[in-house]
């Protein structure tokens, strides 16, 4: 029943065989698999080696201890978990063998594994409840911080990314290592992990404070490299810069301007067809002269590339053919935005070579090194997630590791190039996207308030998920820029992307302009385009508040930069929920409206229509206002203002 092999506590029982070892500091890793052998597919751990560990075999328990991290496993199969000695998971069970000699009645177990057609299982692993605080598991379109309560789709879908590692205000850290599509409900009567179909449970859990924890799963899960300076400043975007010339007089207007540009961003549809990733040279004819002119204001480009390859594209036999396509099970698309399109399969290594060849050959060459990840969920016409098979399983086996292997194309692929300053921007992300060098952003969200409060709680989740790199659409992406209400929702959403990891303008600003620029039914001119959104384009008022939070943020550079680096180094978010910085601060566990950029900074963005006053609590210490210069000391809630061109922040000092 129990066993030791490899420094690995094994037991085995009814068929199902659990094996708990030692992984990383102060972790352990639970797998348990109904087949004769263990799947040797690590996922998010990939490359971390088993620790040493201490194991005690008893005649009813067995143990094994890892620093602060400690399992117990009895001989019915339930496991307990321990952070510094206190129980924080058990297993749920409802079977009474230990006490009755017959049949228990209910029958419900921790871990349960049902059959599925085609040899696999489906997976539930419940826990008992505690009472608790519990923070990360990605980005949801939902305003709450604290996700005890909340039920969560474990899938990918435009704007919502599933990212599975969660942190306890008990003390610990948890991942599901299951890139399966499923659900999480962190009930008050039970926790409950499910997913639709796999062949092995595996979860990695770790003990100390947020800070530690992080460290510990960034340590084994990856980290993201060292963040480029020509990127902290403006990113400028719009839906869409339909021409060369467009964004070359883009760029020439903020240099005219005196306002610093980092990046500018080509959306999609300069391609001449979905699937041919390369400029339709009538709207484009010298890309790299275009980026040669940007390099000289100190802007780099950015360019967007769409997985998507249409039937009609010069790529598509080739790559059917190749086996390189996400394949419907029922049928005959997987996509049909402008086109009739399959989607590439990130999970096959060569399909993941055969992309980067092509952009390489398409835009690298031209000197444009940022790339725009869009549709990386990927995003469906319908999410019919046991419609499509791809290369690793099906889309209900593998399907949230998508994102992650789709950034690690164009990582892999710069990185063999030579690139050292990678940064690229995607739609989606899971565990352990953050070591390939892309700035997750939040999708096409609605234009207003609501929107806002839900990304705010989306960014410092996905921070606590271990993805520090994160943006927003500032002032949402669907939005009617006419309406005189947008302003106010867009200068509060710019004060607060200030300080956010990007700051980045972009957004499908209508009402559209529909008007093709030519008689053709393809490439670069027949699409439509959304109105302008640079910082000028909303009225002075406006412009000049933007303006002066974009000369913050060039000032701020110097401090991002070290923020930067510490989520290089230890895993550390950008934007960290208060009680990261103050753990044994109680109220910090319940400010969830404001927030710590970096370790010096306390943000308290105004997240509500109308709203010009906001009270904000200051953790014990000095803090100086940085709008007014004052000092105030800490341990108090206070009343802050916060007229339309204020945000308030606070330096600790």
């Amino acid at each position: 029943m129990f066993f030791e092999r490899e420094g690995m506590l094994y037991f085995t029982r009814g068929g199902e065989t659990v094996r708990i070892f030692a992984q990383g500091r102060d972790g352990l890793r639970v797998q348990a698999t109904m087949l004769p052998r263990f799947e040797t597919c690590d996922w998010a751990l990939e490359g971390a080696l088993p620790a040493p560990a201490r194991i005690g075999i008893g005649t009813d328990e067995a143990r094994i201890e890892n620093g602060r991290m400690a399992a117990r496993i009895d001989r019915l199969g339930k496991i307990r978990l321990y952070a510094d000695g206190k129980c924080v998971l058990e297993e749920y069970y409802r079977c009474y063998e230990y006490d009755m000699p017959h049949t228990p009645s209910l029958r419900v177990t921790a871990r349960e594994f049902v059959p599925a057609r085609g040899g696999d299982w489906a997976l539930t692993l419940r826990f008992e409840p505690r009472e608790e605080k519990l923070y990360g598991m990605g980005q949801y379109q939902q305003s709450c911080l604290d996700l005890k309560g909340c039920t969560l789709e474990l899938a990918q879908r435009n704007s919502q990314a599933s990212v599975p590692f969660l942190i306890s205000s008990n003390g610990y850290g948890f991942l599901w290592n299951n890139p399966a599509v499923g659900q999480v409900t962190f009930a008050k009567n039970v926790t409950q992990w499910h997913a639709e179909s796999c062949r092995k449970l595996d979860y990695w859990v770790t003990a100390g404070t947020p800070r530690q924890v992080m460290a510990n799963y960034t340590a084994l899960a990856g980290r993201a490299p060292e963040f480029p300076e020509n990127a902290m400043g403006l990113w400028q975007c719009k839906l869409r810069y339909r021409t060369q010339e467009e964004v070359l007089r883009v760029a020439r207007e903020y240099h005219r301007r005196g306002i610093p540009l980092d990046v500018i961003v080509i959306d999609f549809f300069h391609w001449t067809r979905q699937g041919e990733w390369k400029f339709d040279p009538v709207y484009w004819p010298d890309p790299a002269a275009m980026v040669r002119e940007l390099a000289s204001y100190g802007t780099r480009c950015m360019i967007s590339v769409w997985p998507t390859v249409d039937k009609k594209s010069e790529n598509f036999v080739q790559m059917r053919d190749g086996g390189l396509l996400i394949r419907p099970e029922r049928g005959s698309q997987c996509f049909d935005f402008l086109g009739d399109s399959y989607i590439y399969d990130a999970t096959n290594p060569e399909a993941r070579r055969y992309l980067w060849e092509k952009c390489r050959a398409g835009y690298y060459e031209s000197g444009i090194d940022m790339f725009w990840l869009d549709e990386a969920e990927p995003e469906y016409s319908a999410y019919q997630f046991d419609n499509f098979r791809y290369y690793l399983g099906t889309d209900l086996q593998v399907g949230n590791v998508y994102p992650v292997m789709h950034a690690r194309a164009f990582f892999e692929g710069q990185r063999a190039a030579g690139q050292k300053d990678i940064c690229n921007l995607i739609r989606c992300a899971w565990a352990g996207s953050q070591k390939y060098g892309a700035v997750l952003w939040s999708g096409d969200i609605q234009g207003n308030f609501e929107s806002l409060r839900d990304q705010f709680a989306a960014g410092l989740n996905v921070g606590l998920a271990g993805i520090p790199w994160w943006t927003t659409d500032i002032g949402g992406f669907f939005v009617n820029v006419r309406e005189e209400k947008y302003k106010e929702l867009l200068v509060r959403w710019f004060e607060w992307a200030t300080f956010c990891p990007v700051l980045r303008m972009h957004g499908d600003k209508g009402p559209w302009v529909d008007e093709p620029l030519d008689d053709r039914e393809w490439g670069g001119g027949f699409c439509h385009t959304g109105l302008d959104n640079e910082l000028w384009s909303f009225g002075e008022e406006v412009y000049e508040i933007l303006k002066s939070y974009v000369e913050l943020r060039v000032r701020m550079k110097p401090y991002i930069r070290e923020v930067m680096r510490e989520a290089s180094e230890n895993g550390s978010p950008v934007m960290r929920a208060m009680f990261y910085e103050f753990p044994e601060d109680e109220q910090c566990w319940t400010a969830d409206e404001q927030y710590m950029f970096g370790p010096d900074y306390l943000v308290a963005p105004v997240l509500y229509e109308g709203m010009r006053e906001r009270t904000v609590y200051l953790p014990a210490g000095n803090w100086q206002d940085l709008n007014s210069g004052e000092m105030l000391a800490g341990g108090r809630t206070i009343v802050a203002q916060a007229p339309l061109a204020v945000i308030p922040v606070y330096r600790k000092v």
